[in-house]
């Protein structure tokens, strides 16, 4: 089956097209994919998801599912102070 991968690191961004066994899990496909031993990168504080929804590792994938990695939270939200956006003086 025809799944795809897209992660951005830095100022790379990665998108790879994969042939994969049915009923292959998330996990097994970013493995097979060797893109974190390629980016020197882990999971580690990272969520996963399948078309823009979280997503488990354990999850099985369907023809054309497209994993996505996303990159680490930086900062809290909560905590982080609201940005003001300036209004037009009238």
């Amino acid at each position: 089956m025809n799944v795809s991968l897209a992660l951005v690191e830095g100022s790379k961004q990665i998108w790879r097209k994969m042939e994969v066994p049915e009923g292959c899990t998330v996990n097994q496909v970013i493995t097979m994919s060797g893109i974190l031993e390629e980016l020197a990168i882990g999971l580690e504080g990272r969520e996963v998801g399948i078309h823009g929804r979280l997503a488990e590792l354990s999850d099985t994938l369907k023809e054309g599912d497209r994993i996505e990695i996303y990159r680490p939270i930086t900062a809290d939200p909560a905590t982080v102070k609201r940005r003001s956006i300036p209004t037009a003086q009238s």
